[in-house]
């Protein structure tokens, strides 16, 4: 077996279920500013588990997020402070890489919400620019096109730090982004991109699967983590709203998601994780089923600063 890398799990509802707090469309953000002690845990308990690499809980920190939310002047304190919160977690664990997180523009799993490709691209540089100096790759997360795939490797690529990008596919037809574009066009654009790797995030773990092996024969290194909801349901698009309006499959232990991990390994990939309702336990069995540490990275080690 080829060595595989360990990806940490969901930050955002494991806040959610240590803090009881009922989740708004920037409660990780909130939570963060009231309570880092609880960031700082989540990660902790990721690299005890087993991981290799700690994102850092920036995904919804973008200014037409920030902005409406009254937390706009924020927008730099809070992603140091993020980045610190990981970075802490992984020295004092000592290994471990951090990874600067990119989440999408407009909103998840929406294709048609963020802005125009050129201003995407400056909006992603900019929080690059911002995170460079506290972090040792780019983890791009969740991009629904290849319009947003192409507008953040763009930006994060420049940077000379390694770049992996998670595309999200249609839960009933993984074969397809979720704007409906065919995942095979996607992959030949971002090929010519050339990332270090090209993953597949929060979508069922079937249809990842059914995604991996579209990618099964492409030449950069891939992976995967899924998410637990049952669907992404419509009604969730809608700017704003939060996973309070997503179910939570039941059939979603440690041992069935890495059963899951193992048809992904079969179809090539090399890199697991988890996105939403992935915890700590899931990932620990990932690691304990297929990990080994140190693991190599593309350009970087797995060693503390």
């Amino acid at each position: 077996m080829s060595e595989i890398t360990i990806l940490d799990g969901g930050m955002g509802q494991e806040l959610v279920r240590r803090s009881g707090r009922v989740p708004s469309g920037l409660w990780s953000c909130e939570l963060m500013m009231e309570r880092p002690d609880l960031v700082r845990a989540v990660h902790d308990d990721f690299l005890a588990a087993g991981a290799d690499i700690v994102s850092v809980n920036s995904y919804t920190l973008h200014r037409d997020r920030l902005n409406p939310a009254g937390l706009g002047d924020e927008f730099e304190a809070v992603h140091k402070l993020a980045c610190d919160l990981a970075c802490e977690a992984r020295d004092a664990f000592g290994a471990g890489t951090v990874a600067g997180c990119i989440g999408p523009l407009g909103w998840s799993y929406s294709h048609d919400g963020a802005p125009p490709e050129d201003e995407s691209v400056a909006l992603y540089r900019e929080i690059c620019d911002l995170q460079r100096d506290r972090v040792d790759m780019f983890l791009i997360e969740t991009m629904a096109s290849i319009s947003q795939a192409r507008a953040s490797l763009t930006a994060a690529l420049p940077f000379g730090k390694p770049v992996w990008i998670g595309l999200t596919v249609d839960d009933f037809n993984g074969t397809h982004l979720r704007s409906g574009e065919p995942l095979s066009e996607a992959l030949q654009e971002i090929e010519t991109l050339a990332p270090d790797a090209v993953l597949l995030n929060c979508s069922t773990p079937e249809a990842i699967g059914d995604g991996l092996a579209v990618m099964r024969t492409s030449h950069l290194r891939t992976g995967a983590y899924a998410n637990g909801f049952t669907a992404i349901r419509p009604e969730f698009m809608e700017k704003g709203s939060s996973v309070s309006k997503l179910s939570a499959r039941t059939d979603f232990s440690p041992d069935a998601y890495a059963n899951h991990a193992a048809r992904w390994v079969g179809y090539g990939a090399t890199i697991l994780g988890g996105c939403c309702e992935v915890g700590p336990s899931h990932i620990e069995e990932l690691a304990k089923r297929f990990g080994a540490r140190p693991a190599r990275l593309p350009g970087t080690s797995l060693s503390a600063h």
